[in-house]
Protein backbone atom coordinates (compact mmCIF):
# COMPACT_ATOMS: atom_id res chain seq x y z
CA UNK A 1 0.00 0.00 0.00
CA UNK A 2 0.65 3.72 -0.67
CA UNK A 3 1.98 5.21 2.71
CA UNK A 4 3.00 9.19 4.00
CA UNK A 5 6.31 8.62 6.08
CA UNK A 6 7.99 12.13 7.90
CA UNK A 7 11.83 11.32 6.55
CA UNK A 8 13.34 14.06 8.58
CA UNK A 9 11.65 17.59 9.20
CA UNK A 10 10.56 19.42 5.88
CA UNK A 11 10.93 15.58 4.34
CA UNK A 12 7.66 14.04 3.66
CA UNK A 13 7.40 11.00 0.78
CA UNK A 14 5.04 8.40 0.09
CA UNK A 15 6.20 4.72 -0.42
CA UNK A 16 5.41 1.61 -1.09
CA UNK A 17 4.85 -0.11 2.72
CA UNK A 18 2.95 -3.38 3.45
CA UNK A 19 -0.32 -3.65 4.01
CA UNK A 20 -1.28 -4.12 7.51
CA UNK A 21 -2.59 -7.40 9.00
CA UNK A 22 -4.75 -8.69 11.86
CA UNK A 23 -2.27 -8.82 15.03
CA UNK A 24 -4.75 -9.28 17.81
CA UNK A 25 -8.70 -10.52 17.33
CA UNK A 26 -10.02 -7.08 18.74
CA UNK A 27 -8.26 -5.29 15.49
CA UNK A 28 -9.88 -4.61 12.00
CA UNK A 29 -8.11 -3.33 8.95
CA UNK A 30 -10.35 -0.48 7.34
CA UNK A 31 -9.80 0.69 3.30
CA UNK A 32 -9.34 4.33 3.61
CA UNK A 33 -11.61 6.70 1.80
CA UNK A 34 -10.13 9.56 2.59
CA UNK A 35 -7.13 10.75 5.26
CA UNK A 36 -5.66 14.31 5.95
CA UNK A 37 -2.75 16.57 7.60
CA UNK A 38 -3.39 17.80 10.92
CA UNK A 39 -1.94 21.21 12.32
CA UNK A 40 -0.19 18.97 14.99
CA UNK A 41 1.63 16.88 11.96
CA UNK A 42 3.38 20.13 11.73
CA UNK A 43 5.29 20.43 15.12
CA UNK A 44 7.90 17.65 13.51
CA UNK A 45 7.97 18.89 10.04
CA UNK A 46 9.08 22.41 11.76
CA UNK A 47 11.59 20.45 13.82
CA UNK A 48 9.99 21.17 17.17
CA UNK A 49 9.27 17.83 17.51
CA UNK A 50 11.97 14.43 17.02
CA UNK A 51 10.92 12.44 13.48
CA UNK A 52 12.83 9.92 11.91
CA UNK A 53 11.23 7.69 9.24
CA UNK A 54 7.54 8.02 10.61
CA UNK A 55 4.48 7.01 9.56
CA UNK A 56 2.00 9.78 9.43
CA UNK A 57 -1.59 10.08 10.00
CA UNK A 58 -3.87 10.10 12.69
CA UNK A 59 -7.33 10.84 11.44
CA UNK A 60 -9.53 8.16 9.30
CA UNK A 61 -12.23 7.01 7.79
CA UNK A 62 -13.12 4.17 5.45
CA UNK A 63 -14.68 0.97 4.98
CA UNK A 64 -14.10 -2.20 7.27
CA UNK A 65 -12.30 -4.78 5.01
CA UNK A 66 -11.45 -7.55 7.53
CA UNK A 67 -12.00 -7.95 11.28
CA UNK A 68 -10.38 -9.99 13.96
CA UNK A 69 -12.50 -13.21 15.61
CA UNK A 70 -13.22 -11.30 19.00
CA UNK A 71 -14.90 -8.05 16.86
CA UNK A 72 -18.76 -7.58 17.37
CA UNK A 73 -19.54 -4.18 16.53
CA UNK A 74 -18.72 -3.22 13.17
CA UNK A 75 -18.55 -5.74 10.54
CA UNK A 76 -16.63 -5.98 6.74
CA UNK A 77 -18.61 -3.42 4.99
CA UNK A 78 -19.09 -0.81 7.57
CA UNK A 79 -18.42 2.36 6.80
CA UNK A 80 -16.85 3.69 10.07
CA UNK A 81 -15.16 6.75 11.42
CA UNK A 82 -12.61 6.33 14.47
CA UNK A 83 -10.74 8.46 16.95
CA UNK A 84 -7.23 8.95 16.79
CA UNK A 85 -6.82 7.23 20.23
CA UNK A 86 -7.95 3.80 20.11
CA UNK A 87 -9.72 2.61 23.71
CA UNK A 88 -11.48 -0.31 24.75
CA UNK A 89 -14.26 1.92 25.30
CA UNK A 90 -15.01 -0.04 28.39
CA UNK A 91 -12.48 0.60 30.92
CA UNK A 92 -13.44 2.49 34.12
CA UNK A 93 -11.71 5.67 32.41
CA UNK A 94 -13.65 5.31 29.34
CA UNK A 95 -16.85 4.80 30.98
CA UNK A 96 -16.60 8.25 32.60
CA UNK A 97 -15.78 9.94 29.18
CA UNK A 98 -11.91 10.08 28.79
CA UNK A 99 -11.77 7.57 26.19
CA UNK A 100 -7.77 9.48 25.28
CA UNK A 101 -6.91 8.20 28.51
CA UNK A 102 -7.85 4.62 27.96
CA UNK A 103 -5.93 2.51 30.86
CA UNK A 104 -5.52 0.10 27.08
CA UNK A 105 -5.21 3.45 24.53
CA UNK A 106 -3.35 3.31 21.46
CA UNK A 107 -2.45 6.01 19.39
CA UNK A 108 -2.99 5.72 15.82
CA UNK A 109 -0.32 8.05 14.78
CA UNK A 110 2.29 5.56 15.34
CA UNK A 111 0.60 3.02 13.03
CA UNK A 112 0.16 6.29 10.35
CA UNK A 113 -3.18 6.47 8.67
CA UNK A 114 -2.06 8.74 5.75
CA UNK A 115 -2.10 5.41 3.64
CA UNK A 116 -4.76 3.28 1.65
CA UNK A 117 -4.94 0.62 4.77
CA UNK A 118 -4.73 0.51 7.84
CA UNK A 119 -4.82 -1.35 11.28
CA UNK A 120 -7.85 -0.26 13.93
CA UNK A 121 -6.61 -1.87 17.55
CA UNK A 122 -9.50 -2.43 20.24
CA UNK A 123 -12.00 -1.83 16.89
CA UNK A 124 -14.95 -2.53 19.35
CA UNK A 125 -14.21 0.38 21.48
CA UNK A 126 -12.93 2.52 19.04
CA UNK A 127 -14.53 2.34 15.35
CA UNK A 128 -18.00 3.68 15.10
CA UNK A 129 -19.91 3.02 11.83
CA UNK A 130 -22.17 5.52 9.90
CA UNK A 131 -25.86 4.45 9.65
CA UNK A 132 -24.76 4.00 5.85
CA UNK A 133 -22.86 4.73 2.71
CA UNK A 134 -22.76 8.26 3.07
CA UNK A 135 -22.66 10.21 0.23
CA UNK A 136 -19.41 11.48 -1.48
CA UNK A 137 -19.65 15.11 -0.03
CA UNK A 138 -20.19 13.84 3.31
CA UNK A 139 -17.04 12.24 3.63
CA UNK A 140 -15.08 15.93 4.25
CA UNK A 141 -17.49 16.34 7.31
CA UNK A 142 -16.95 12.98 8.47
CA UNK A 143 -13.24 13.17 8.16
CA UNK A 144 -13.27 16.22 10.34
CA UNK A 145 -15.37 13.96 13.17
CA UNK A 146 -12.16 11.63 13.73
CA UNK A 147 -10.44 14.75 15.33
CA UNK A 148 -10.40 18.73 14.84
CA UNK A 149 -14.20 18.50 15.11
CA UNK A 150 -14.01 16.21 18.64
CA UNK A 151 -11.46 17.84 19.41
CA UNK A 152 -13.21 21.53 19.03
CA UNK A 153 -15.98 20.06 20.60
CA UNK A 154 -14.76 18.80 23.48
CA UNK A 155 -12.70 22.20 24.12
CA UNK A 156 -16.30 23.70 23.99
CA UNK A 157 -17.51 21.25 26.29
CA UNK A 158 -14.49 21.64 28.74
CA UNK A 159 -14.97 25.42 28.50
CA UNK A 160 -18.61 24.84 29.68
CA UNK A 161 -20.03 27.12 26.72
CA UNK A 162 -23.42 27.47 26.39
CA UNK A 163 -26.49 29.38 26.65
CA UNK A 164 -25.86 32.65 27.94
CA UNK A 165 -22.43 32.36 27.41
CA UNK A 166 -19.52 34.58 25.60
CA UNK A 167 -16.94 32.63 24.65
CA UNK A 168 -13.70 33.62 23.30
CA UNK A 169 -11.59 31.44 20.93
CA UNK A 170 -7.41 31.55 20.86
CA UNK A 171 -6.80 29.86 17.33
CA UNK A 172 -7.93 30.16 14.25
CA UNK A 173 -6.63 26.77 12.59
CA UNK A 174 -9.12 23.94 12.12
CA UNK A 175 -9.46 23.25 16.04
CA UNK A 176 -10.48 26.51 16.90
CA UNK A 177 -13.19 27.45 14.21
CA UNK A 178 -14.75 23.76 15.01
CA UNK A 179 -14.72 24.91 18.20
CA UNK A 180 -17.03 27.77 17.19
CA UNK A 181 -18.88 25.66 15.65
CA UNK A 182 -18.94 23.96 18.56
CA UNK A 183 -19.82 26.26 20.76
CA UNK A 184 -22.98 27.67 18.78
CA UNK A 185 -24.38 24.41 18.84
CA UNK A 186 -23.80 24.35 22.68
CA UNK A 187 -26.32 27.24 22.75
CA UNK A 188 -23.35 29.99 23.07
CA UNK A 189 -24.32 33.85 23.21
CA UNK A 190 -21.70 35.50 21.98
CA UNK A 191 -18.50 33.79 20.51
CA UNK A 192 -15.43 36.20 19.94
CA UNK A 193 -12.69 34.86 17.25
CA UNK A 194 -9.00 35.51 17.98
CA UNK A 195 -8.08 35.80 14.05
CA UNK A 196 -5.88 37.76 11.23
CA UNK A 197 -6.49 36.51 8.43
CA UNK A 198 -9.34 37.11 6.14
CA UNK A 199 -10.65 33.62 5.10
CA UNK A 200 -10.18 32.07 8.37
CA UNK A 201 -12.39 35.16 10.12
CA UNK A 202 -15.12 34.25 7.14
CA UNK A 203 -15.44 31.06 7.88
CA UNK A 204 -15.23 31.78 11.79
CA UNK A 205 -18.34 33.82 11.18
CA UNK A 206 -20.36 31.41 9.25
CA UNK A 207 -19.60 28.81 12.04
CA UNK A 208 -20.87 31.15 14.45
CA UNK A 209 -18.06 34.11 15.35
CA UNK A 210 -20.27 37.02 16.60
CA UNK A 211 -16.99 38.88 16.89
CA UNK A 212 -13.51 39.04 15.42
CA UNK A 213 -10.40 40.62 17.48
CA UNK A 214 -7.21 40.72 15.67
CA UNK A 215 -5.09 41.83 18.59
CA UNK A 216 -2.90 39.07 20.38
CA UNK A 217 -1.27 38.75 23.56
CA UNK A 218 -2.47 41.50 26.21
CA UNK A 219 -3.85 43.75 23.90
CA UNK A 220 -6.18 40.79 22.99
CA UNK A 221 -6.73 40.53 26.29
CA UNK A 222 -8.15 43.90 26.83
CA UNK A 223 -10.35 44.10 23.69
CA UNK A 224 -12.10 40.98 25.02
CA UNK A 225 -12.68 42.76 28.17
CA UNK A 226 -13.91 46.10 26.27
CA UNK A 227 -16.70 43.67 24.90
CA UNK A 228 -17.31 42.17 27.78
CA UNK A 229 -18.04 44.89 30.11
CA UNK A 230 -14.61 44.46 31.72
CA UNK A 231 -14.82 41.14 33.02
CA UNK A 232 -13.68 38.61 30.31
CA UNK A 233 -15.58 35.52 28.94
CA UNK A 234 -17.24 33.05 30.42
CA UNK A 235 -15.51 30.32 28.40
CA UNK A 236 -12.18 30.71 26.48
CA UNK A 237 -10.94 27.90 23.79
CA UNK A 238 -7.27 27.57 23.51
CA UNK A 239 -6.44 25.58 20.80
CA UNK A 240 -3.15 26.71 19.57
CA UNK A 241 -0.59 24.96 22.50
CA UNK A 242 1.87 28.03 22.76
CA UNK A 243 2.70 29.92 26.25
CA UNK A 244 1.32 32.97 24.53
CA UNK A 245 -1.69 31.57 23.62
CA UNK A 246 -2.30 29.84 26.91
CA UNK A 247 -1.61 32.96 28.93
CA UNK A 248 -4.32 34.58 26.66
CA UNK A 249 -6.66 32.11 27.31
CA UNK A 250 -6.41 31.95 30.78
CA UNK A 251 -6.18 36.62 30.88
CA UNK A 252 -9.12 36.62 28.87
CA UNK A 253 -10.84 34.24 31.22
CA UNK A 254 -13.61 36.15 33.93
CA UNK A 255 -13.12 34.88 37.56
CA UNK A 256 -15.29 31.87 37.71
CA UNK A 257 -15.07 31.09 34.18
CA UNK A 258 -13.91 28.09 32.34
CA UNK A 259 -10.65 27.67 29.71
CA UNK A 260 -10.85 24.25 27.55
CA UNK A 261 -7.64 24.11 26.65
CA UNK A 262 -6.98 21.27 23.09
CA UNK A 263 -3.59 22.83 21.74
CA UNK A 264 -0.71 20.47 21.65
CA UNK A 265 1.23 22.05 24.12
CA UNK A 266 4.34 23.01 23.39
CA UNK A 267 6.52 24.68 26.50
CA UNK A 268 3.98 26.00 28.12
CA UNK A 269 4.26 26.86 31.95
CA UNK A 270 1.71 28.94 34.08
CA UNK A 271 3.02 31.03 36.54
CA UNK A 272 1.61 29.54 39.85
CA UNK A 273 0.81 33.17 41.44
CA UNK A 274 -0.90 33.86 38.06
CA UNK A 275 -3.31 30.68 37.75
CA UNK A 276 -3.85 31.57 41.71
CA UNK A 277 -5.33 34.86 41.38
CA UNK A 278 -7.22 34.55 38.03
CA UNK A 279 -9.78 31.94 39.80
CA UNK A 280 -10.55 30.11 36.27
CA UNK A 281 -11.19 26.33 35.75
CA UNK A 282 -8.76 25.09 33.09
CA UNK A 283 -9.70 21.75 31.48
CA UNK A 284 -8.12 20.04 28.57
CA UNK A 285 -5.77 18.30 26.66
CA UNK A 286 -6.16 15.00 24.54
CA UNK A 287 -9.68 15.09 22.98
CA UNK A 288 -11.60 12.09 24.07
CA UNK A 289 -13.12 12.17 20.57
CA UNK A 290 -15.14 8.52 20.94
CA UNK A 291 -17.34 10.06 23.44
CA UNK A 292 -18.92 12.56 20.64
CA UNK A 293 -18.82 10.61 17.82
CA UNK A 294 -22.07 9.09 17.52
CA UNK A 295 -23.70 12.04 18.19
CA UNK A 296 -21.55 14.31 15.85
CA UNK A 297 -22.16 11.68 13.37
CA UNK A 298 -25.62 12.16 13.37
CA UNK A 299 -25.40 15.56 13.05
CA UNK A 300 -23.40 15.63 9.96
CA UNK A 301 -25.31 12.85 8.72
CA UNK A 302 -28.78 15.33 8.82
CA UNK A 303 -26.85 17.88 7.70
CA UNK A 304 -27.24 19.88 10.83
CA UNK A 305 -23.30 20.92 10.87
CA UNK A 306 -20.67 20.98 7.90
CA UNK A 307 -17.25 20.73 9.46
CA UNK A 308 -15.89 19.19 6.18
CA UNK A 309 -15.74 23.60 5.35
CA UNK A 310 -12.37 23.64 6.92
CA UNK A 311 -10.51 21.61 4.43
CA UNK A 312 -9.53 24.43 1.68
CA UNK A 313 -7.60 22.41 0.05
CA UNK A 314 -7.80 18.94 -1.55
CA UNK A 315 -5.12 16.64 -2.92
CA UNK A 316 -4.32 13.15 -3.90
CA UNK A 317 -2.22 11.28 -1.27
CA UNK A 318 0.73 11.19 -3.62
CA UNK A 319 0.93 14.65 -3.30
CA UNK A 320 0.99 14.66 0.55
CA UNK A 321 4.55 16.79 0.40
CA UNK A 322 2.44 19.55 -1.38
CA UNK A 323 -0.09 19.44 1.31
CA UNK A 324 2.31 19.73 4.29
CA UNK A 325 4.24 22.32 3.01
CA UNK A 326 1.10 24.42 2.07
CA UNK A 327 -0.56 24.08 5.96
CA UNK A 328 3.73 25.27 6.97
CA UNK A 329 3.27 28.16 4.62
CA UNK A 330 -0.44 28.85 6.12
CA UNK A 331 -1.75 28.69 2.54
CA UNK A 332 -4.01 26.09 3.37
CA UNK A 333 -6.05 25.55 6.48
CA UNK A 334 -6.26 21.70 5.95
CA UNK A 335 -5.48 19.66 3.57
CA UNK A 336 -7.37 15.96 2.93
CA UNK A 337 -5.97 13.46 0.86
CA UNK A 338 -8.20 11.63 -1.19
CA UNK A 339 -7.32 8.06 -2.33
Amino acid sequence: MRQVVMYKPGDVRVEQRPDPTIVEPTDAIIRLAATCICGSDLWPYRGAEPVDHQVMGHEYVGVVEEVGSEVRTVKVGDFVVGSFWASDNTCEICRAGYQAHCVHRFLMGTLGTQSELARVPLADGTLVATPGRPDPDLIPSLMAASDVLGTGWFAAVAAEAGPGKTVAVVGDGAVGLLGILAARQLGAERIIAFSRHADRQALAREFGATDIVTERGDAGVEKVKALTGGLGAHSVIEAVGTQEAMMQAIHATRPGGHVGFVGVSHDVAIPGDQLFMSGVHIHGGPAPVRRFLPELIQLIWDRTIDPGKVFDLTLPLDRAAEGYQAMDQRIATKVLLTL
